[in-house]
Protein backbone atom coordinates (compact mmCIF):
# COMPACT_ATOMS: atom_id res chain seq x y z
CA UNK A 1 0.00 0.00 0.00
CA UNK A 2 1.26 3.45 -0.77
CA UNK A 3 1.08 5.76 2.20
CA UNK A 4 -1.10 8.58 0.98
CA UNK A 5 -1.05 10.91 3.95
CA UNK A 6 0.39 13.44 1.55
CA UNK A 7 1.30 13.64 -2.07
CA UNK A 8 4.13 11.34 -3.07
CA UNK A 9 7.36 12.35 -1.37
CA UNK A 10 9.79 13.67 -3.98
CA UNK A 11 13.00 11.73 -4.43
CA UNK A 12 15.85 13.17 -2.39
CA UNK A 13 17.94 15.64 -4.29
CA UNK A 14 21.60 14.93 -4.93
CA UNK A 15 22.33 17.78 -2.53
CA UNK A 16 20.35 20.40 -0.63
CA UNK A 17 20.80 23.12 -3.24
CA UNK A 18 17.20 22.60 -4.41
CA UNK A 19 16.41 25.50 -2.05
CA UNK A 20 18.08 27.36 0.78
CA UNK A 21 16.87 26.90 4.35
CA UNK A 22 14.24 29.45 5.31
CA UNK A 23 15.40 32.23 7.62
CA UNK A 24 14.41 31.53 11.23
CA UNK A 25 14.92 33.33 14.52
CA UNK A 26 17.95 32.18 16.46
CA UNK A 27 19.92 31.04 13.44
CA UNK A 28 22.97 33.06 14.57
CA UNK A 29 22.73 32.43 18.32
CA UNK A 30 25.94 31.12 19.85
CA UNK A 31 26.13 28.94 22.96
CA UNK A 32 29.06 28.09 25.27
CA UNK A 33 30.66 24.63 25.28
CA UNK A 34 31.85 23.02 28.49
CA UNK A 35 35.08 22.19 26.71
CA UNK A 36 35.70 25.88 26.02
CA UNK A 37 34.67 28.41 23.41
CA UNK A 38 31.34 28.96 21.69
CA UNK A 39 29.54 27.55 18.69
CA UNK A 40 26.46 28.45 16.68
CA UNK A 41 23.52 26.61 18.24
CA UNK A 42 22.19 23.70 16.17
CA UNK A 43 18.46 23.59 16.92
CA UNK A 44 17.47 19.99 16.12
CA UNK A 45 14.32 19.76 18.23
CA UNK A 46 11.78 20.96 15.66
CA UNK A 47 9.31 18.24 16.62
CA UNK A 48 8.89 19.90 20.02
CA UNK A 49 8.87 23.49 18.79
CA UNK A 50 10.19 24.82 15.51
CA UNK A 51 11.92 28.22 15.54
CA UNK A 52 9.74 31.02 14.28
CA UNK A 53 10.28 32.08 10.69
CA UNK A 54 11.90 35.50 10.35
CA UNK A 55 9.15 36.34 7.85
CA UNK A 56 6.49 35.55 10.47
CA UNK A 57 8.24 37.62 13.11
CA UNK A 58 8.56 40.57 10.72
CA UNK A 59 4.87 40.37 9.80
CA UNK A 60 3.85 40.33 13.46
CA UNK A 61 6.18 43.24 14.27
CA UNK A 62 4.66 45.25 11.42
CA UNK A 63 1.18 44.68 12.81
CA UNK A 64 2.03 45.30 16.49
CA UNK A 65 1.60 49.13 16.44
CA UNK A 66 -1.93 48.64 15.11
CA UNK A 67 -2.95 46.21 17.86
CA UNK A 68 -6.58 46.45 18.89
CA UNK A 69 -9.27 44.34 20.51
CA UNK A 70 -11.22 42.34 17.95
CA UNK A 71 -15.01 42.15 17.62
CA UNK A 72 -15.33 44.68 20.40
CA UNK A 73 -14.73 48.21 19.20
CA UNK A 74 -15.79 50.74 16.60
CA UNK A 75 -12.37 52.39 16.51
CA UNK A 76 -10.07 52.11 13.52
CA UNK A 77 -7.52 49.82 15.20
CA UNK A 78 -10.21 47.50 16.48
CA UNK A 79 -11.74 47.30 13.05
CA UNK A 80 -8.35 46.69 11.45
CA UNK A 81 -7.54 43.96 13.97
CA UNK A 82 -10.93 42.33 13.45
CA UNK A 83 -10.36 42.22 9.69
CA UNK A 84 -6.88 40.78 10.21
CA UNK A 85 -8.24 38.15 12.61
CA UNK A 86 -11.02 36.99 10.29
CA UNK A 87 -8.80 37.14 7.20
CA UNK A 88 -6.38 34.90 9.07
CA UNK A 89 -9.21 32.39 9.41
CA UNK A 90 -9.65 32.47 5.64
CA UNK A 91 -5.90 32.05 5.08
CA UNK A 92 -5.78 28.96 7.30
CA UNK A 93 -8.84 27.49 5.56
CA UNK A 94 -7.11 27.94 2.21
CA UNK A 95 -3.85 26.47 3.56
CA UNK A 96 -5.75 23.35 4.65
CA UNK A 97 -7.91 23.23 1.50
CA UNK A 98 -11.05 23.14 3.61
CA UNK A 99 -14.47 22.37 2.15
CA UNK A 100 -17.28 24.85 1.88
CA UNK A 101 -19.04 24.97 5.22
CA UNK A 102 -16.02 23.86 7.26
CA UNK A 103 -15.18 25.93 10.32
CA UNK A 104 -11.75 27.10 11.45
CA UNK A 105 -11.63 27.46 15.22
CA UNK A 106 -8.59 29.07 16.82
CA UNK A 107 -7.28 27.40 19.96
CA UNK A 108 -4.12 27.38 22.04
CA UNK A 109 -2.50 24.24 20.57
CA UNK A 110 -3.12 20.79 19.09
CA UNK A 111 -3.82 19.54 22.60
CA UNK A 112 -6.38 22.27 23.14
CA UNK A 113 -7.97 21.58 19.73
CA UNK A 114 -8.45 17.88 20.42
CA UNK A 115 -9.80 18.53 23.90
CA UNK A 116 -12.27 20.94 22.33
CA UNK A 117 -13.40 18.24 19.92
CA UNK A 118 -13.60 15.73 22.76
CA UNK A 119 -15.91 18.11 24.62
CA UNK A 120 -18.10 18.37 21.50
CA UNK A 121 -18.61 14.63 20.97
CA UNK A 122 -22.27 13.62 20.81
CA UNK A 123 -23.63 11.44 23.57
CA UNK A 124 -22.65 7.79 23.28
CA UNK A 125 -19.81 8.46 20.86
CA UNK A 126 -17.15 5.75 20.65
CA UNK A 127 -13.57 6.78 19.92
CA UNK A 128 -10.95 4.63 18.21
CA UNK A 129 -7.31 5.57 18.68
CA UNK A 130 -4.02 3.75 18.12
CA UNK A 131 -1.67 3.40 21.09
CA UNK A 132 0.96 5.04 18.89
CA UNK A 133 -0.56 8.51 19.27
CA UNK A 134 0.98 11.49 21.02
CA UNK A 135 -0.70 12.09 24.37
CA UNK A 136 -2.44 15.12 22.87
CA UNK A 137 -4.54 12.77 20.76
CA UNK A 138 -4.42 9.72 23.05
CA UNK A 139 -5.78 11.21 26.27
CA UNK A 140 -8.57 13.78 25.64
CA UNK A 141 -11.31 11.17 25.18
CA UNK A 142 -11.76 10.27 28.86
CA UNK A 143 -15.51 10.91 28.85
CA UNK A 144 -16.13 8.76 25.77
CA UNK A 145 -16.07 5.02 25.15
CA UNK A 146 -12.54 4.48 23.88
CA UNK A 147 -11.11 1.52 21.98
CA UNK A 148 -7.32 1.57 22.02
CA UNK A 149 -5.75 -0.19 19.03
CA UNK A 150 -2.38 -1.96 19.12
CA UNK A 151 0.58 -0.50 17.28
CA UNK A 152 0.57 -1.66 13.65
CA UNK A 153 3.78 -2.69 11.93
CA UNK A 154 2.75 -1.76 8.38
CA UNK A 155 0.37 0.79 6.87
CA UNK A 156 -1.77 -2.10 5.61
CA UNK A 157 -1.99 -3.49 9.11
CA UNK A 158 -3.08 -0.10 10.43
CA UNK A 159 -6.00 -0.01 8.01
CA UNK A 160 -6.99 -3.62 8.63
CA UNK A 161 -6.78 -3.17 12.40
CA UNK A 162 -9.10 -0.18 12.23
CA UNK A 163 -11.53 -1.94 9.88
CA UNK A 164 -11.83 -4.93 12.23
CA UNK A 165 -12.42 -2.70 15.23
CA UNK A 166 -15.04 -0.61 13.46
CA UNK A 167 -16.84 -3.72 12.19
CA UNK A 168 -17.45 -4.77 15.79
CA UNK A 169 -18.99 -1.49 16.94
CA UNK A 170 -22.62 -0.44 17.16
CA UNK A 171 -23.25 0.62 13.53
CA UNK A 172 -25.92 3.15 14.52
CA UNK A 173 -24.07 5.12 17.17
CA UNK A 174 -21.66 8.01 16.57
CA UNK A 175 -17.98 7.13 16.31
CA UNK A 176 -14.72 9.00 15.85
CA UNK A 177 -11.27 7.81 14.74
CA UNK A 178 -8.26 9.85 15.81
CA UNK A 179 -4.97 9.35 13.96
CA UNK A 180 -1.68 11.13 13.48
CA UNK A 181 -0.45 12.23 10.08
CA UNK A 182 3.24 11.84 10.93
CA UNK A 183 4.59 10.23 14.09
CA UNK A 184 6.29 12.55 16.55
CA UNK A 185 8.59 9.64 17.48
CA UNK A 186 9.55 7.97 14.19
CA UNK A 187 8.54 10.64 11.67
CA UNK A 188 6.74 7.98 9.63
CA UNK A 189 3.74 9.01 7.56
CA UNK A 190 0.45 7.25 8.25
CA UNK A 191 -2.05 6.12 5.57
CA UNK A 192 -4.51 8.86 6.39
CA UNK A 193 -6.61 8.69 3.24
CA UNK A 194 -7.08 4.92 3.56
CA UNK A 195 -7.91 5.22 7.26
CA UNK A 196 -10.45 7.95 6.46
CA UNK A 197 -12.05 5.71 3.84
CA UNK A 198 -12.26 2.86 6.35
CA UNK A 199 -13.79 5.13 8.98
CA UNK A 200 -16.42 6.52 6.62
CA UNK A 201 -17.26 3.08 5.25
CA UNK A 202 -18.28 2.09 8.78
CA UNK A 203 -20.18 5.28 9.58
CA UNK A 204 -17.43 6.86 11.68
CA UNK A 205 -15.75 10.24 11.44
CA UNK A 206 -12.02 10.93 11.62
CA UNK A 207 -9.82 13.67 13.05
CA UNK A 208 -6.25 14.14 11.87
CA UNK A 209 -3.55 15.20 14.30
CA UNK A 210 -1.39 17.17 11.85
CA UNK A 211 0.99 18.68 14.41
CA UNK A 212 3.98 16.94 12.83
CA UNK A 213 2.59 16.77 9.29
CA UNK A 214 1.51 20.33 8.50
CA UNK A 215 4.99 21.89 8.98
CA UNK A 216 6.53 19.41 6.51
CA UNK A 217 3.92 18.70 3.82
CA UNK A 218 0.78 20.29 2.39
CA UNK A 219 -2.37 19.03 4.10
CA UNK A 220 -5.64 18.95 2.19
CA UNK A 221 -8.77 18.30 4.22
CA UNK A 222 -10.63 17.81 0.96
CA UNK A 223 -8.23 15.28 -0.60
CA UNK A 224 -7.58 13.31 2.57
CA UNK A 225 -11.32 13.35 3.25
CA UNK A 226 -10.86 13.84 6.99
CA UNK A 227 -13.60 15.41 9.05
CA UNK A 228 -11.29 17.55 11.19
CA UNK A 229 -7.64 18.51 11.35
CA UNK A 230 -5.73 19.91 14.33
CA UNK A 231 -2.28 21.47 14.52
CA UNK A 232 -0.17 23.91 16.57
CA UNK A 233 1.37 27.19 15.53
CA UNK A 234 4.60 26.62 17.45
CA UNK A 235 5.42 23.61 15.26
CA UNK A 236 4.49 25.53 12.10
CA UNK A 237 7.23 28.17 12.56
CA UNK A 238 4.98 30.58 14.49
CA UNK A 239 5.37 31.72 18.11
CA UNK A 240 3.86 29.78 21.00
CA UNK A 241 0.26 30.00 22.12
CA UNK A 242 -1.98 29.35 19.12
CA UNK A 243 -3.52 26.37 17.38
CA UNK A 244 -6.24 25.32 14.97
CA UNK A 245 -9.16 22.92 14.82
CA UNK A 246 -10.69 22.94 11.34
CA UNK A 247 -13.42 20.84 9.77
CA UNK A 248 -17.08 19.93 9.95
CA UNK A 249 -19.29 22.37 11.79
CA UNK A 250 -22.24 20.24 12.92
CA UNK A 251 -20.84 18.61 16.08
CA UNK A 252 -19.17 21.90 17.03
CA UNK A 253 -22.36 23.89 16.39
CA UNK A 254 -24.50 21.51 18.46
CA UNK A 255 -22.12 21.22 21.43
CA UNK A 256 -22.04 23.41 24.49
CA UNK A 257 -19.38 26.12 24.14
CA UNK A 258 -15.90 24.91 25.06
CA UNK A 259 -15.60 28.02 27.27
CA UNK A 260 -18.51 30.15 28.45
CA UNK A 261 -18.08 33.90 28.18
CA UNK A 262 -18.01 36.96 25.99
CA UNK A 263 -17.62 36.33 22.30
CA UNK A 264 -19.24 32.91 22.44
CA UNK A 265 -22.61 34.38 23.34
CA UNK A 266 -24.88 36.05 20.81
CA UNK A 267 -27.49 37.22 23.29
CA UNK A 268 -27.82 37.11 27.10
CA UNK A 269 -31.05 38.10 28.86
CA UNK A 270 -32.11 38.19 32.47
CA UNK A 271 -35.10 36.04 33.39
CA UNK A 272 -37.97 37.69 35.26
CA UNK A 273 -37.46 37.57 39.00
CA UNK A 274 -40.80 35.87 39.48
CA UNK A 275 -39.54 33.05 37.25
CA UNK A 276 -36.57 32.43 39.50
CA UNK A 277 -34.10 34.90 38.04
CA UNK A 278 -30.95 33.77 36.30
CA UNK A 279 -30.01 34.33 32.69
CA UNK A 280 -30.84 32.84 29.32
CA UNK A 281 -28.06 32.57 26.73
CA UNK A 282 -28.19 32.27 22.98
CA UNK A 283 -24.82 31.02 21.74
CA UNK A 284 -23.20 31.69 18.38
CA UNK A 285 -23.31 28.83 15.91
CA UNK A 286 -20.13 29.96 14.13
CA UNK A 287 -16.51 29.32 15.18
CA UNK A 288 -16.97 32.10 17.76
CA UNK A 289 -19.05 29.62 19.81
CA UNK A 290 -15.79 28.02 20.97
CA UNK A 291 -13.59 31.13 21.07
CA UNK A 292 -14.85 32.86 24.21
CA UNK A 293 -12.81 35.68 25.66
CA UNK A 294 -10.37 38.05 24.00
CA UNK A 295 -8.58 35.96 21.39
CA UNK A 296 -4.86 35.65 20.82
CA UNK A 297 -4.81 37.92 17.79
CA UNK A 298 -1.02 37.94 17.53
CA UNK A 299 -0.92 34.15 17.67
CA UNK A 300 -3.67 33.79 15.09
CA UNK A 301 -2.00 36.23 12.71
CA UNK A 302 1.34 34.47 13.16
CA UNK A 303 -0.22 31.16 12.09
CA UNK A 304 -1.67 32.80 9.00
CA UNK A 305 1.69 34.41 8.23
CA UNK A 306 3.40 31.01 8.55
CA UNK A 307 0.84 29.42 6.24
CA UNK A 308 1.52 32.08 3.62
CA UNK A 309 5.30 31.83 4.01
CA UNK A 310 5.37 28.06 3.58
CA UNK A 311 3.01 28.17 0.61
CA UNK A 312 5.03 30.87 -1.12
CA UNK A 313 8.32 29.06 -0.44
CA UNK A 314 6.93 26.03 -2.27
CA UNK A 315 6.33 22.77 -0.47
CA UNK A 316 7.83 20.70 -3.28
CA UNK A 317 11.23 22.31 -2.83
CA UNK A 318 10.97 22.26 0.97
CA UNK A 319 10.06 18.57 0.98
CA UNK A 320 12.87 17.68 -1.44
CA UNK A 321 15.43 19.50 0.69
CA UNK A 322 14.16 17.87 3.87
CA UNK A 323 14.42 14.44 2.26
CA UNK A 324 18.09 15.16 1.59
CA UNK A 325 18.61 16.03 5.27
CA UNK A 326 16.75 12.87 6.33
CA UNK A 327 18.98 10.77 4.10
CA UNK A 328 22.11 12.47 5.47
CA UNK A 329 21.13 11.66 9.07
CA UNK A 330 19.90 8.13 8.45
CA UNK A 331 22.92 7.15 6.38
CA UNK A 332 25.24 8.63 8.99
CA UNK A 333 23.55 6.78 11.85
CA UNK A 334 23.58 3.55 9.84
CA UNK A 335 27.39 3.71 9.90
CA UNK A 336 27.38 3.41 13.70
CA UNK A 337 26.62 -0.19 14.78
CA UNK A 338 25.81 0.92 18.33
CA UNK A 339 22.91 3.07 17.11
CA UNK A 340 19.42 1.62 16.65
CA UNK A 341 16.88 3.82 14.87
CA UNK A 342 13.28 3.29 16.01
CA UNK A 343 10.66 2.49 13.40
CA UNK A 344 7.18 1.01 13.11
CA UNK A 345 6.92 0.60 9.34
CA UNK A 346 10.54 -0.08 8.39
CA UNK A 347 13.40 1.73 6.71
CA UNK A 348 11.57 2.34 3.44
CA UNK A 349 8.56 4.07 5.00
CA UNK A 350 7.99 7.68 3.89
CA UNK A 351 8.78 10.05 6.74
CA UNK A 352 9.33 13.64 7.79
CA UNK A 353 12.41 15.01 9.54
CA UNK A 354 11.86 13.26 12.88
CA UNK A 355 14.22 10.40 13.85
CA UNK A 356 14.46 8.67 17.22
CA UNK A 357 17.19 6.26 18.24
CA UNK A 358 19.02 4.62 21.13
CA UNK A 359 22.74 4.02 21.57
CA UNK A 360 24.08 0.81 23.10
CA UNK A 361 25.88 1.48 26.36
CA UNK A 362 24.48 4.99 26.76
CA UNK A 363 21.73 6.43 28.88
CA UNK A 364 19.80 8.60 26.44
CA UNK A 365 19.75 11.60 28.75
CA UNK A 366 23.52 11.37 29.10
CA UNK A 367 23.97 11.23 25.32
CA UNK A 368 21.66 14.21 24.73
CA UNK A 369 23.44 16.19 27.43
CA UNK A 370 26.81 15.52 25.81
CA UNK A 371 25.49 16.60 22.40
CA UNK A 372 24.40 19.88 23.95
CA UNK A 373 27.30 20.62 26.27
CA UNK A 374 30.14 19.49 23.99
CA UNK A 375 28.77 20.22 20.51
CA UNK A 376 26.07 22.89 20.91
CA UNK A 377 23.38 20.59 19.52
CA UNK A 378 19.85 20.67 20.93
CA UNK A 379 17.91 17.39 20.66
CA UNK A 380 15.19 15.78 22.78
CA UNK A 381 15.47 12.73 25.01
CA UNK A 382 12.78 10.83 26.90
CA UNK A 383 9.46 9.29 25.90
CA UNK A 384 8.30 12.31 23.85
CA UNK A 385 4.79 12.39 25.36
CA UNK A 386 4.09 9.15 23.49
CA UNK A 387 4.83 6.66 26.26
CA UNK A 388 3.02 3.57 24.90
CA UNK A 389 4.64 3.94 21.48
CA UNK A 390 8.20 4.45 22.73
CA UNK A 391 7.86 1.57 25.17
CA UNK A 392 6.56 -0.66 22.38
CA UNK A 393 9.50 0.30 20.15
CA UNK A 394 12.00 -0.24 22.98
CA UNK A 395 10.41 -3.48 24.15
CA UNK A 396 9.56 -2.11 27.59
CA UNK A 397 6.61 -3.05 29.76
CA UNK A 398 3.64 -0.76 29.29
CA UNK A 399 3.20 -0.27 33.03
CA UNK A 400 6.79 0.90 33.59
CA UNK A 401 6.76 4.50 34.86
CA UNK A 402 8.15 7.43 32.94
CA UNK A 403 7.75 11.11 32.16
CA UNK A 404 8.07 13.31 29.09
CA UNK A 405 11.59 14.12 30.23
CA UNK A 406 14.28 11.57 30.94
CA UNK A 407 13.73 9.19 33.88
CA UNK A 408 16.20 9.51 36.72
CA UNK A 409 19.18 7.44 35.65
CA UNK A 410 22.86 8.06 36.16
CA UNK A 411 25.17 8.52 33.19
CA UNK A 412 25.91 5.13 31.63
CA UNK A 413 22.86 3.45 33.16
CA UNK A 414 20.29 2.04 30.78
CA UNK A 415 16.94 3.81 30.84
CA UNK A 416 13.66 3.31 29.05
CA UNK A 417 13.90 6.41 26.90
CA UNK A 418 15.29 7.45 23.54
CA UNK A 419 16.95 10.35 21.72
CA UNK A 420 15.09 12.32 19.06
CA UNK A 421 16.61 14.54 16.40
CA UNK A 422 14.21 16.63 14.32
CA UNK A 423 14.61 19.34 11.72
CA UNK A 424 12.77 21.19 8.99
CA UNK A 425 12.61 24.14 6.65
CA UNK A 426 15.05 26.28 8.64
CA UNK A 427 17.78 23.68 9.22
CA UNK A 428 21.17 24.35 7.58
CA UNK A 429 23.19 21.43 6.21
CA UNK A 430 25.92 22.11 8.78
CA UNK A 431 23.60 21.36 11.69
CA UNK A 432 22.81 17.81 10.60
CA UNK A 433 26.42 17.23 9.49
CA UNK A 434 27.65 18.33 12.93
CA UNK A 435 25.10 16.06 14.56
CA UNK A 436 26.21 12.99 12.59
CA UNK A 437 29.87 13.76 13.35
CA UNK A 438 29.08 14.22 17.04
CA UNK A 439 27.25 10.90 17.28
CA UNK A 440 30.19 9.09 15.71
CA UNK A 441 32.72 10.78 18.00
CA UNK A 442 30.73 10.17 21.19
CA UNK A 443 30.23 6.50 20.37
CA UNK A 444 33.87 6.01 19.40
CA UNK A 445 35.59 8.11 22.05
CA UNK A 446 33.05 8.71 24.82
CA UNK A 447 32.16 12.00 26.45
CA UNK A 448 34.94 14.48 27.15
CA UNK A 449 33.31 15.71 30.36
CA UNK A 450 31.87 14.32 33.56
CA UNK A 451 28.08 14.42 33.97
CA UNK A 452 25.81 14.02 36.96
CA UNK A 453 22.09 13.57 37.52
CA UNK A 454 20.24 16.66 38.72
CA UNK A 455 16.44 16.75 39.06
CA UNK A 456 16.17 13.69 36.84
CA UNK A 457 18.38 15.00 34.06
CA UNK A 458 22.01 14.50 33.13
CA UNK A 459 23.90 17.79 33.30
CA UNK A 460 27.59 18.66 32.99
CA UNK A 461 29.51 18.46 36.23
CA UNK A 462 31.18 21.85 36.29
CA UNK A 463 33.61 20.89 39.02
CA UNK A 464 35.99 18.92 36.77
CA UNK A 465 36.50 17.66 33.25
CA UNK A 466 36.53 13.97 32.38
Amino acid sequence: MSVSAVSAVPAAAADSSVCAPLAVLGRDVTVPLVTGGEVTYAALDYAASAPALQRVWDDVAAYAPYYGSVHRGAGYLSQLSTDLFENSRTTVAEFLDCREGDQVVFTRSTTDSLNLLAAALPAGCEVFVFETEHHASLLPWRDARVTYLDAPRTPDQAVHTLERALADRDPYGPALVCVTGASNVTGELWPVRELAAAAHAHGARIVLDAAQLAPHHPVSVRELDVDWVAFSGHKLYAPFGSGVLAGRSDWLREAEPYLAGGGASRKVTRRPKEAGGGVDVEWHDTAARHEAGSPNVIGVYSIAAACKALTEAGFDDLVAREQYLIRTVREGLAEVPAVRVLSLFGDDAPRVGVISFVVDGWNSSHFAAALSAEYGIGVRDGLFCAHPLVRTLLGGESEEPGECGAPEAAPGEKSLNAIRVSFGAGTPDEHVERFVRAVKELVADGARWNYRTEDGRCVPDTSAAA
